[in-house]
């Protein structure tokens, strides 16, 4: 069965007693037992609810794994994850990194005595010399968030697994319609489900997927016993983003491709960031950019004057969002860190919507122009500033 297949049918066809096309949400947190040593596989919400397990098969069949697991976010997620490891153990992880993981790698996990080391995972001779001893997983996004760097997945989980590691990754980014790390030797793959799958902006959520009996199990214990579980309302909200993730990517796909094409010829920008795809890896490069203007001056200005796009932190929804990664998404990455890895304060992050691609050329482009010419105006004394404003509302 196809993907498009897959997502459009989530639910459908589970709740037979009543034959509900739409699953429903059930909100109770406990459940009757039939009589005593008997359960009708739900005791209590925490450890399993009707709404949640639809989701958690939805998403382990969509990454062809053996289990899913829904959290109450991406974050909760990756705790989960790292949960499985114990004091003294070091793990290998991206260089180029989300700032809210780097933040809970480095100001919490590491108060419980994990360790980490940050490789470019794109150079596999960097990956392996920072194995070690007690090195027990690799955790690599791929594209990187915000620089979009592509990983080799299927290389690391080959080094990984020769070298007796787990290998985690992040699929925020292409989601499992444009790439499926656990059939190229992945042991977890994680999402914010926030994003993409969700789609709309309307639900925080997480989203783990897991290969094979042991780490499930172990994965299964820490869900129930650590209790950041995704509520049936949310879980049912993704639901339903999810059954129309396949459209969603191809068309946020296509509005990237064409921007992406308007920005490499636009004289304020100095660098595109775009995923190329690995061939065998990915399907499609999906719609998150990253792109450097060449003057940091011009940064509050296009924020403030987008009319369509969005300035705002999150990605994946229907709309648009325009991030300054350098004060929001990894304002917690110290600067000599961000600056190394290519963070710096004159780049940008936008998050493709679904809106027609012409309106969001256009809207960059007069936010562009927005800037420049303020610049001039303030360059020349600031006597023009009234004529400009006038004018260039009339224009809208």
């Amino acid at each position: 069965m196809n993907v498009e297949t897959k997502l459009a049918q989530i639910g459908n066809r589970r709740d037979e007693k009543t034959g509900a096309i739409n699953f429903p949400i059930y909100h109770s947190a406990a459940y009757q037992h039939p009589e005593l040593g008997e359960s009708t596989g739900y005791d209590y919400t925490r450890t399993a609810n009707p709404t949640r397990t639809v989701l958690e098969d939805a998403i382990a069949t969509l990454e062809k794994g053996d289990r899913g697991f829904a959290l109450s976010s991406g974050m909760a997620a990756i705790q989960v994850i790292f949960s499985l490891f114990s004091a003294g153990d070091h793990i290998v992880a991206s260089l180029d990194l989300y700032g809210g993981t780097y933040r809970l790698f480095e100001q919490v996990l590491r108060r419980f005595s994990l360790q980490f080391s940050y490789v470019d995972a794109r150079d596999m001779d960097s990956v392996e010399a920072a194995i070690g001893p007690s090195t027990k997983a690799i955790f690599i996004e791929s594209p990187t968030n915000p620089m979009m760097h592509e990983a080799d997945i299927h290389q690391i989980a080959r080094l990984a697994k020769n070298k007796g590691l787990i290998t985690i990754v992040d699929n925020t980014f292409l989601t499992p319609y444009f790439q499926n790390p656990i059939p190229l030797g992945a042991d977890i793959v994680v999402h914010s489900g926030t994003k993409y799958l969700g789609g709309h902006n309307d639900v925080l959520a997480g989203l783990i997927v897991s290969k094979g009996e042991e780490i499930s199990e172990k994965l299964s214990f820490l869900h129930n016993s650590i209790g950041a579980v995704l509520g049936p309302q949310d879980s049912w909200l993704l639901i339903r983003g999810m059954k129309t993730l396949a459209l969603r990517m191809e068309k946020h796909q296509r509005n990237a491709n064409k921007i992406v094409s308007f920005l490499k010829k636009h004289p304020c920008v100095e660098e595109v960031f775009y995923p190329e795809g690995i061939k065998g890896q990915t399907k499609g490069n999906g719609g998150m950019i990253s792109f450097r203007l060449k003057k940091k001056e011009w940064i509050p200005t296009v924020l403030k004057n987008l009319r369509v796009i969005s300035f705002a932190e999150s990605l994946g929804g229907v709309e648009s969002l325009m991030t300054y990664p350098s004060v929001q998404t990894h304002a917690d990455i110290p600067e000599e860190i961000r600056r190394k890895v290519g963070v710096c304060d004159r780049l940008l992050r936008l998050s493709t919507g679904i809106e027609h691609e012409e309106d969001l050329i256009g809207d960059i482009s007069q936010a562009l122009d927005y800037a420049v010419n303020e610049e001039n105006i303030h360059r020349n004394g600031g006597e023009l500033d009234e004529i400009f404003h006038a004018n260039h509302s009339q224009s809208l």
